[in-house]
Order: C-alpha cells, then sequence, then structure tokens
C-alpha cells in the first residue's frame, strides 16, 4: 500500500512524498525527472516494499506546492539546493545519516549521480535510468554529431515563455512526447495532475533556467552501479550511454531495453522493477 505523507524539512518547504514498505526497512530514495513526476515510480513503490525495502519518491522542489521558492528567482533552484533537498529527505525519513538506495531518472538522475560522488558514504547503491553519467554526456555533445539534436530542449527550456509553450493546447507537447516515447496515457495524465499548470511548470523548468547550459564535472562513481536506458530514448544516444562505463569505478551493470523511450519505469515497468530489485540484492546495505 501507499502512503502519501506531508514532509517538512524547513519551515517553508514541505514536500508530498508517496511511501510504500516497513518503517525501518532499507530505504530507497527514488528522485523524478521533468515531463513527469513522482508518479514515474508508481509501480515500483509496491514492488520494493513486497522485496522488502522502503521506497521514498518525493515530489521535488517545485514540484510540490508546499516546497515551491519563487521561480522567477533562479538561485531558488541551483543544483545545491535540489540535492540538499533530497539529502533532507532521506534523513526525514529514514533517519538523520542514514545510508540508502538511491534511484534516479532524468534530472533525479543529474542528481542522483552528484549525490554518489560527493557522499558515496551514505549510498549503498545507485540505480539510473535514462540519464548517463555526466562526463560521457559531456563527451557526447563534443563528439557525436547527434546528440546536440537530441539536447535541444535544453536550450529551448531556458526561453521566457517554455512553460507556456509547452502548456498550449491541453499540454499538447507534453503528451504528444509521451506518446511517442511509449509512455500509458493513464500515466501522462498522473504526471499532468502534478506538473501541468503554470505555477509547477515554471518550477520545473525553474531547474534548467537555474543550471543554464553549462553541465559542471563530476568525479567517477565508487558505489556500484545500475543504468537502465531504453535503445529509443530520444534524448541520449549511445554513445553517452555506453560510455558511461568509462566513469564507474565500481560494480557495474547496464541494461540497454530494446524498444523502449526515455520512461522504462513507466513504459515497463515489471522488467524495470525486476532489474532494480536484482541490483539492491546485489548490493545490501
Amino acid at each position: 500500500m501507499i502512503e502519501l505523507r506531508k514532509v517538512a524539512t524547513a519551515p517553508d518547504l514541505v514536500f508530498d512524498v508517496a511511501l510504500a514498505g516497513a518503517a525501518g526497512a532499507p530505504p530507497v530514495l527514488m528522485l523524478h525527472g521533468f515531463a513527469v513526476s513522482r508518479h514515474i515510480w508508481d509501480a515500483a513503490l509496491p514492488a520494493l516494499a513486497t522485496a522488502g525495502y522502503r521506497a521514498i519518491a518525493p515530489s521535488q522542489r517545485g514540484y510540490s506546492p508546499g516546497a515551491r521558492p519563487d521561480a522567477a528567482v533562479f538561485a531558488n533552484y541551483d543544483i545545491d539546493l535540489l540535492i540538499a533537498d533530497a539529502l533532507a529527505l532521506a534523513d526525514a525519513v529514514g533517519g538523520a545519516g542514514c545510508r540508502f538506495h538511491l534511484a534516479g531518472h532524468d534530472w533525479g538522475g543529474s542528481l542522483a549521480w552528484e549525490i554518489a560522488a560527493r557522499w558515496p558514504e551514505r549510498v549503498g547503491s545507485l540505480s539510473m535510468f535514462s540519464r548517463p553519467h555526466p562526463m560521457a554526456f559531456a563527451r557526447a555533445l563534443r563528439e557525436d554529431p547527434g546528440q546536440p539534436h537530441r539536447s535541444r530542449h535544453h536550450k529551448a527550456f531556458l526561453a521566457p515563455d517554455a512553460a507556456a509553450v509547452v502548456l498550449a493546447d491541453d499540454c499538447a507537447w507534453l503528451r504528444t512526447r509521451h506518446a511517442a516515447q511509449g509512455m500509458p496515457v493513464a500515466q501522462t495524465e498522473r504526471h499532468l495532475s502534478v506538473l501541468g499548470n503554470p505555477a509547477a511548470m515554471e518550477a520545473a523548468l525553474a531547474w534548467y533556467r537555474a543550471r543554464g547550459t553549462v553541465h559542471r564535472p563530476i568525479g567517477n562513481i565508487t558505489v556500484p552501479t545500475l543504468y537502465v536506458w531504453g535503445e529509443r530514448d530520444d534524448t541520449v544516444g549511445r554513445m553517452a550511454a555506453e560510455g558511461t562505463r568509462d566513469f564507474i569505478d565500481a560494480p557495474y551493470s547496464f541494461a540497454p531495453l530494446p524498444g523502449v523511450g526515455h520512461y522504462p519505469p513507466d513504459q515497463v515497468p515489471d522488467r524495470v522493477n525486476a532489474l532494480l530489485i536484482e541490483h539492491l540484492r546485489r548490493n545490501p546495505l
């Protein structure tokens, strides 16, 4: 059973968090990306609970109405604040300073790479979906002729009218992209229940605007890592995906999924859950 809880990490930061599994079980912190929401983990939460884990899936800064500082002030969405939110949520649910398994998709994956690189003592394992290691991604932007085109939305999201464009015509841009990448319509509706309004969309795009087009370098990963990549992902090419192994100094599993797009947890949840649980069991806390 999934429990929805309000979790305060500061007086002005109250996050909507979905929880599943017994309190005290090994925690798994799950960070969603853009154009989706915490609902990308809807199938994973009960599967993890059944497997004996405590799954934690927050709506992150800007996605939770109670944790939505002014999106016009891009500094409110600096990546260091987003990372601090994730660590504070792990502390709030799992206990101060707890070790936890970490999963990330898309932008949540960007945070997860940084957390694993900077706080490896807290991360028992890393499970990554659709986001290559930042250095593999940077290399692909330089050397893969197709990667800049795949990543063109990063620059488009910096435009002042980007939120209006994405929300126009009943979120036609987002609905079209989700469908093209194999997401079930019901999941798109769940994501839009969180993201499909101007306040949430402006806050979500502030993540991009705070970072701009510069992706800062990070070190190699020293915790056991699983990387799941859909071979039809329209944002990440094969060079970036396969090149991620060059930046992992720990046991590493790469799982390319034929016919799968950018949202594996929504498109093929049973396959994702099997890979995730197998990885967690190989790497107990």
